[in-house]
């Protein structure tokens, strides 16, 4: 298990919201913590090994261009971002992904009502991203 989520953690970049998926696989590698495999838990596994072969292929960035920053703060577990850019890819014009951040909430901002895990979200995602915008 531990092998599986060091592998999600060095691809994490590849992987639209890691931090959401593999929140139920931390909780088995805690001490003290009963082997008790739940449905959520066989969800993530096995999304996750999906995912990690699949990843989405980044583009690298273009410094002349705009870049777009996506925010995801609709679960209660965790935050996702993505940055994104339109270039011209074989004379169309397209938009790909540059990198892909997501983390999990803690204990006091699960609490949080909508509009302030956005916000909390949104200064978290410019401060991650800030070399790029």
């Amino acid at each position: 298990m531990k092998s599986l989520l060091g592998s999600a953690s060095y691809y994490r970049s590849h992987i639209k919201t890691v931090a959401h998926i593999t929140s139920s696989l931390y909780k088995l590698c805690s001490k003290d913590v009963v082997l008790e495999s739940t449905k959520q838990m066989q969800d993530a596994y096995e999304r996750i090994k999906h995912e990690l072969p699949n990843g989405q292929v980044l583009i690298l960035p273009d410094f002349e261009l705009p870049f777009m920053l996506y925010i995801d703060a609709a679960c209660s577990q965790g935050l996702g971002a993505s940055l994104h850019q339109r270039q011209i890819v074989d004379g169309e014009q397209r938009e790909g992904v540059i990198f892909y951040i997501s983390r999990q909430l803690n204990y006091s901002e699960a609490i949080y009502g909508a509009t302030q895990t956005e916000c909390l979200f949104l200064v978290w995602a410019i401060e991650k991203f800030h070399y790029y915008l």
